[in-house]
């Protein structure tokens, strides 16, 4: 009989990784995800927009930017202070509050789009998140999702860093988000209507060596392994992480480029 996992403490852990490096350096490279989610949400101006596990704030800017009233949460602080500083910069108005993805502290259907892009799919308790995404949206509104898939480059680094550091018996894959069946097995079709369309993300960097330097330094998970692991193993990490980068790089030898696959989801509550 398998252990049931300590979800309070597998949540600590994540906070702690991702409260590390700086994931902001990385973040303000995605949003153009964010852009490209808000267009496929169709948000309008004046509407409620919540933003889940915002990190730095991509889709909020994106929902900000047309007319929207967003709220930008995270349960790191230091992120939303990120999102924040960006929207003060373009003279935005954004609610940033400190809020868990599974116990969002909002009324029933509160908002007519919530957000979340490469967030909530990192979750401890995956099922929780995914009904509190359904219960603040109102009828007729729409949940917009950003998430890696598992066989696109994100979701293989992960594979990759998971042999080097094994998450903790039980742990469910962030990349169960990035499974068509496993959304429409968690957001039922009598009630909700899902709008699937696969999207490439292009990770532009001058080399292997530049993207795993980048990544060591500043991508909360990463970070956390990299400080975790001895330095034999860290350098075994390293190597791995090299030949999967060099395997999907499309740039040649004159640059790095490595697209990686995401899904984005447009969920519209009945």
């Amino acid at each position: 009989m398998s252990t049931p996992i300590d979800l309070a403490a597998l949540k600590n852990r994540q906070m702690a990784a991702w409260a590390s490096g700086d994931y902001a350096v990385i973040g303000t490279t995605l949003q153009i995800v964010g852009e490209q989610l808000a267009e496929a949400c169709d948000v309008l101006c004046d509407e409620r927009v919540l933003d889940v596990a915002a990190g730095n704030g991509n889709a909020t800017l994106a929902a900000a930017r047309r007319g929207c009233h967003v709220t930008s949460t995270d349960y790191v602080a230091a992120l939303l202070e990120r999102g924040e500083d960006r929207a003060r910069a373009e003279r935005l108005e954004v609610n940033f509050q400190v809020a868990d993805a599974e116990a969002l502290p909002f009324k029933d259907g509160s908002f007519d789009c919530v957000l979340s892009t490469f967030g909530v799919m990192f979750t401890a308790d995956q099922a929780k998140a995914a009904s509190e995404l359904a219960r603040v949206c109102r009828t007729g509104g729409r949940i917009g999702l950003a998430n890696w898939t598992p066989e696109g480059f994100v979701g293989q680094m992960f594979k990759t860093l998971g042999r080097h550091m094994p998450p903790p018996p039980g742990a469910q894959p962030p990349s169960n988000w990035g499974s068509e069946s496993w959304l429409h097995t968690h957001f039922d079709e009598r009630d909700f209507l899902l709008q699937v369309t696969r999207r490439t993300f292009n990770f532009r960097y001058r080399s292997a060596a530049h993207f795993v330097d980048v990544f060591r330094n500043w991508y909360g998970p990463m970070h956390k392994a990299f400080a975790a692991l001895p330095p034999e193993a860290g350098k075994a990490l390293e190597e791995d992480l090299t030949e999967l980068i060099h395997r999907m790089n499309r740039a040649g030898d004159r640059s790095l480029v490595v697209p990686s696959e995401y899904l984005e989801v447009v969920i519209t509550r009945r």
